[in-house]
């Protein structure tokens, strides 16, 4: 696999970083900034946004993440995929204040633009 077939959309389907790994769902955007690094932006659950830079190697994306939390504080975390194919990325994260006991988990896949035209 090479960086420019990372591109797209993403359905994401997840698990937080707690004992009990409460699931969510999101999208994920991937983008090549001018550096040939990824640029990335979730949507959790329709109203969360993280932000994230990070960059690609031996089918392995890794991405540096931030957000705004509820509180109004600054959390940064790390995701690491596994690019099984070019549609489907599986992935762990961890926070730095969130319980390191745990790590949470995500599973990508590629919104069909075909389907998503035909959608809209």
């Amino acid at each position: 696999m090479t960086i420019t077939q990372l591109p797209g959309t993403y359905n994401i389907i997840s698990s937080n970083q707690d004992e009990n790994g409460i699931a969510y769902k999101g999208t994920l955007e991937l983008a090549l900034n001018v550096h040939n690094r990824i640029k990335a932006k979730w949507l959790i659950n329709t109203n969360q946004e993280q932000l994230g830079i990070g960059f690609f190697k031996d089918n392995i994306l890794v991405i540096n993440f931030n957000y705004k939390g509820d509180d109004a504080m600054i959390y940064k975390g790390v995701v690491v995929y596994k690019c099984i194919t070019k549609d489907l990325l599986d992935g762990f994260w961890s926070e730095k204040h969130g319980n390191p006991l745990y790590l949470g988990e995500e599973r990508c896949y590629r919104v069909n633009t075909q389907q998503q035209e035909l959608i809209n």
